[in-house]
């Protein structure tokens, strides 16, 4: 099961330790279940998880578009430069 990463008190985590976390997170599942970007934002900051999101996400939409994550909302294949409202979630691709 995928780790927290030490919070250092002012610093964000790095784009390769959230890329880190939601490989791990994606590997972990089993194929077809998805996961939502909050669980690596809690993973990476579990008292201030909240200001990752928007980082999570980023960096999740470039997994997707190197085919290395799979995005989906309601449950359809989604692509990161169409319009997204509401909850999404990332799986294996």
């Amino acid at each position: 099961m995928a780790q927290a990463v030490a919070e250092p008190p002012q610093h964000l985590p790095t784009e390769d330790q959230i890329q880190q976390v939601l490989c791990q997170l994606a590997a972990e599942r089993a194929p077809g279940a998805t996961f939502c970007p909050s669980e690596a934002a809690r993973l990476l900051r579990p008292n201030n998880w909240r200001p990752l999101m928007e980082p999570v996400r980023r960096v999740g939409f470039q997994l997707v578009r190197e085919g290395r994550l799979r995005l989906s909302q309601r449950g359809r294949t989604c692509h990161p430069d169409e319009p997204l409202k509401g909850p999404i979630r990332f799986s294996q691709p």
